[in-house]
């Protein structure tokens, strides 16, 4: 008797399977700076938690498939904030913006066929591909060229039969990059030459910096059709335990075969769909400040870690992470030892090993993911107990 090839496949994740060694750790009484997951500090919204508080009725029953209908018409409400008209029946409300994903790869995708992404990308991509039995084609891009999409022809080199949608995250997850207008369009162009749909996981649009702009794949009017938007409140709002995202399209056919993957799963949580609904009427001032704080700890972050010796990155444009390259053969290894054999004043530093977030074997053996989701002091603090981390490895480990 053995497990299913899927079970046997699927990818631990970079992110979370060193929290054995950062419990014990604590257990050890190490104070530890997690900058290895996008889990906010930012306080959720006051009217977030007032809205589960303020849920009263005697029985927690089912809810629509679909979401309801006043949370799907707040979303579109939220986006024609920003120019995009949308309806209520362009949005299926689902468990987080992980189902989302998984929703979009099984609609898009049979059983063997593929999808392109850029890489490095958000680890989960890996597990949602071998739930959804799809394969992954990655395509490789640079720090050195700031994680920038290449030339078309980079992209269609790696079209086959098998070939049915590219995937772009911008801003980006974990590189920090935000696509430009040309970017995108370029990859618009390919996907219409070559019949393919896009897939944007616009998660954290809300936080771009330096007055650069966020432009959605929902703008692109000669693609609105192949397009699929994958939405979520958790890091928007901070409500990353909510478990609240959407698929947004305007395609009626898609939207409705993911309908009935929404049926297969009953319906999304009852209680944190009126929070979201909360959260969406706060309107857009919100964002502002939340967004000052994330660019100036990546002022911070980006100054102190320049200051390294042996480090390389480009600084992020949006989102709250930055990818690395640090002086060290093998990140993974650097990590755990940070957790096990490393501290200053009880203290150290936990991050997320690079080679998790890429497809090609061999790619990202010396970078590491870094989430600035913490105070100002606190990431120099971090930063400084990272510097003199990587200082005594290299002594220890040369």
């Amino acid at each position: 008797m053995s497990i299913s090839r899927r079970a046997q496949d699927i990818q631990a994740s970079p992110i979370r399977k060193l929290k054995p060694l950062a419990d014990e750790a604590k257990k050890r009484g190490i104070h530890i700076f997690h900058l290895n997951i996008g889990d906010p500090d930012i306080p959720t919204p006051q009217p977030v938690i007032e809205a589960f508080h303020a849920y009263h009725d005697p029985i927690l029953g089912y809810g629509p498939s679909q979401g309801f209908d006043e949370l799907r018409q707040a979303i579109a409400d939220y986006f024609l904030g920003y120019g995009l008209k949308l309806i209520a029946d362009n949005v299926l409300i689902t468990i987080g913006g992980s189902e989302a994903v998984h929703f979009a790869f099984s609609v898009v995708a049979d059983p063997g066929e593929e999808i392109i992404i850029p890489e490095p990308f958000y680890t989960n991509y890996n597990g949602f591909a071998t739930f959804a039995d799809v394969r992954i084609v990655p395509l490789p891009l640079k720090v050195e060229d700031g994680f920038r999409l290449p030339p078309a022809e980079k992209i269609e080199a790696l079209i086959t039969p098998k070939t049915r949608a590219v995937l772009l995250c911008s801003p980006n997850n974990p590189t920090g990059t935000v696509y430009s207008e040309e970017e995108l369009r370029r990859v618009v162009e390919v996907v219409k030459k070559h019949d393919l749909f896009l897939i944007g996981d616009e998660v954290y649009k809300e936080f771009v910096y330096d007055g650069l702009k966020h432009k959605s794949l929902l703008e692109f009017k000669e693609v609105e059709d192949r397009v699929i938007v994958v939405d979520s409140i958790s890091k928007r709002f901070s409500c990353c335990g909510a478990r609240i995202g959407a698929v947004i399209t305007r395609n009626q056919e898609v939207y409705q075969a993911t309908l009935k993957f929404a049926q297969a799963r009953l319906c999304p949580p009852s209680v944190e769909q009126y929070a979201a609904i909360a959260a969406y009427k706060m309107g857009m001032g919100y964002f502002e400040p939340i967004r000052q704080e994330y660019q100036r700890r990546r002022d911070v972050l980006y100054k102190g870690l320049t200051s390294i010796p042996g480090v390389v990155l480009r600084q992020p444009e949006g989102a709250f992470y930055v990818l690395c390259r640090l002086p060290v053969k093998d990140s993974e290894h650097f990590v755990r030892w940070m957790l096990t054999d490393f501290s200053i004043n009880k203290k150290t530093v936990m991050t997320a090993p690079g080679p998790g977030f890429y497809a090609t074997p061999g790619r990202g053996q010396d970078e590491v993911r870094i989430a600035y989701v913490l105070k100002e002091e606190d990431l120099v603090e971090a930063i400084e107990i990272l510097r003199q981390g990587l200082e005594k490895y290299r002594k220890l480990f040369a």
